[in-house]
């Protein structure tokens, strides 16, 4: 009996056809698999030290750190914490126009 390519009645023809997709190389769903990786991500972080800071900003400044952390290679958290260093360790010129700026609703 010639097997036909468009038949998928008979399973027992198509035993040594392989599935589509690439296969599963981790047992948990994907939501799972996420919660295990952040978990450990956060571990990680401790480890080293690391605190995390949430920020909010506007859209514009937003694009523009992006576009900065793309030209010189590295992501946004690394940059904007290079700038908060930098702007923290000189602040005798820079912290009375953070709250000039702060005072003058412009932030």
């Amino acid at each position: 009996m010639a097997k036909e390519n468009n038949d998928k009645v008979t399973i027992d023809l198509f035993v040594e056809q392989p599935g589509r997709g690439r296969p599963r190389t981790n047992p948990l769903p994907r939501n799972e698999q996420l919660r295990i990786n952040k978990r450990r991500q956060l571990q990680r972080d401790r480890q080293l030290g690391k605190k995390r800071i949430e920020l909010k900003t506007d859209q514009q400044l937003h694009q523009q750190l992006t576009a900065l952390a793309e030209q010189y290679d590295c992501s946004r958290g690394e940059l904007v914490e290079a700038v908060l260093k930098i702007a923290l360790a000189d602040n005798t010129e820079l912290m009375p126009a953070v709250f000039n700026l702060i005072k003058s609703g412009e932030s």
